[in-house]
């Protein structure tokens, strides 16, 4: 009877190990974690045993227990200061990922403007050899000063002179049809390094005729964006070697002939420099379209030249600056500071 028992309680023992065995599987199974993904959310390779849910209710005491720590999504180490991390860096010079802060504030933050593109007035500082009363109506008075030169005021300082007041300044270039003035390709180079703007002129002779001195002029000035227009100087000179003194029909016909040749080239209205005695002989009631630029040493213009509109003012002839040595010739624009950019921009369009 003792040996026939052991079989059952073995059986008995077996069938209650099932029981529990399949009892314990189906608490496990019940807590592995669906099978199912969303769109946004790949499902790991190796499920890892979802959190146990808190067994309150939301909005009851449990809200004023202290919630669970959340897991931070980085999980390597925490990352340091990246000023100190060394860049990669290529041959030449680096460039920053990023601006400077220094940068992104303008230098000038109560400006509030464009940048400043107009060129620097400098105020007149000429001395005169021989000063003119001008009274009221005094060149001092206008805004912008300026002179012309020539082989006769030698090798010029143009820095030094545009800040004594020379905004601007004529240079000479030809004469006749055959003369170019040996210092005007340095002059010209050298005004615009030094901030000037600057035009050329041309000393007319009557001994040649209009179409090769507008040949030769042509042939030796540059044309180029912001000069400011050609000029032809007009007058009688008795210490040329041309003596000729054509009629007033022929003056005007032969100038008519040059300025209408270096406005077609340089695409400006060319300007007329002239003197008393030979505007009186000459150009009264001509060229109402063409601007003047009218020598007047000893009055104004308007007294001079009455009735006739005028450009540029040259007022002296025995100027003294600062980088030249003797005389030069002093000019000044008739207008204002304003008025002047507004010419010269016209100019460069």
């Amino acid at each position: 009877m003792r040996l026939s028992a052991v079989p059952v309680v073995l059986l008995a023992g077996l069938v209650l190990s099932g029981c529990g065995f399949s009892s314990n599987r189906d608490r496990v199974a019940a807590q592995q974690p669906t099978q199912e993904t969303t769109s946004s959310v790949a499902r790991s390779p190796s499920p890892l045993p979802a959190a146990p849910m808190p067994a309150a209710n939301v909005g009851t005491a449990a809200s004023q227990a202290t919630p669970p720590q959340e897991m931070l999504a980085w999980a390597g180490p925490a990352p340091g200061p990246q000023a100190f991390v060394p860049v990669a860096r290529t041959a030449g010079m680096p460039v920053p990922s990023e601006r400077p802060i220094a940068l992104l504030t303008p230098q000038n933050p109560a400006a509030g403007a464009a940048p400043r593109t107009r060129a620097q007035i400098y105020g007149h500082r000429f001395r005169d050899a021989k000063p003119v009363n001008f009274g009221t109506r005094s060149p001092r008075k206008l805004a912008v000063h300026g002179v012309d030169v020539s082989r006769w005021q030698g090798d010029i300082n143009w820095a030094k002179l545009r800040t004594q007041g020379a905004n601007f300044a004529y240079i000479k270039a030809t004469d006749g049809g055959d003369h170019l003035d040996p210092m005007f390709k340095k002059n010209w180079r050298r005004a615009k390094e030094a901030g000037l703007k600057r035009g050329a002129y041309h000393f007319f002779y009557w001994c040649r005729t209009a179409g090769e001195q507008a040949d030769w002029f042509i042939r030796n000035v540059p044309r180029e964006a912001g000069a400011l227009p050609p000029v032809i100087d007009v007058e009688w000179n008795g210490e040329s070697s041309c003596k000729r003194r054509p009629s007033r029909e022929r003056v005007l016909e032969k100038m008519q002939v040059f300025m209408d040749k270096l406005e077609r080239h340089y695409g400006q209205r060319p300007i007329i420099y002239t003197a008393p005695d030979f505007y009186r002989d000459n150009l009264k009631g001509a060229f109402p379209n063409h601007p003047f630029w009218l020598r007047s040493v000893a009055a104004h213009p308007s007294k001079v030249y009455p009735g006739r509109k005028w450009l540029f003012w040259q007022y002296s002839g025995s100027g003294l600056s600062h980088g030249v040595d003797g005389r030069i010739d002093l000019n000044v624009f008739h207008g204002s500071e304003d008025e002047w950019h507004g010419w010269v921009a016209a100019r460069s369009s």
